[in-house]
């Protein structure tokens, strides 16, 4: 979703360029949270915006409502189904004009069998682990940033994502 909220906002930043140079009326003006958020969180003074925005034909408006259809590809339970859903959602969007949002369609073509390895894990899973897993290794690396050789960065690695026995030592300090 963060690749789909950064191409909203290259579409909607050049797009209230060309309005304002062309002289018309700054409509996307202030609508970068309105059009980031999912339309149930947005706060009352939020919700008129979108619905201003939704009446004009603008690139940023078919953006927005490509990355609301793409949402429903969280709601499939099957591997197979959420993978035909992809295809589809990724060959409607590389025959847009939308180029960021091509560059997303063709990340997640890339990435595919990635993706859907979260239906196959039935959601079971998540990120949190990895992204624990990641600051330890990262906080090792910053301790390790005197050591001369990687082996020794690697074992000051396995040391610490393995809880291994520290080794004894031949002298005291």
């Amino acid at each position: 979703m963060k690749k789909f909220n950064e191409a909203l906002d290259e579409i909607r930043r050049d797009e209230t360029r060309a309005l304002r140079v062309a002289g018309y009326e700054p409509v996307l003006r202030k609508s970068r949270w309105c059009l980031r958020k999912r339309p149930e969180n947005l706060t009352d003074r939020q919700t008129t915006s979108p619905r201003e925005i939704l009446q004009h034909n603008l690139k940023t408006v078919r953006a927005w409502l490509s990355r609301e259809d793409f949402q429903r590809f969280w709601e499939y339970s099957s591997p197979a189904c959420a993978g035909k859903f992809l295809d589809e959602w990724t060959d409607r969007t590389m025959r847009t004009t939308l180029q960021p949002f091509m560059s997303v369609a063709e990340m997640l073509r890339r990435h595919k069998p990635l993706v859907l390895n979260w239906f196959r894990a039935r959601g079971e899973f998540s990120a949190g682990c990895v992204e624990g897993m990641n600051g330890k290794a990262k906080l090792t690396m910053k301790k390790a940033y005197g050591f001369k050789s990687y082996n020794v960065a690697e074992v000051a690695l396995l040391h610490t994502l393995g809880k291994l026995p520290t080794p004894q030592v031949t002298h005291r300090f």
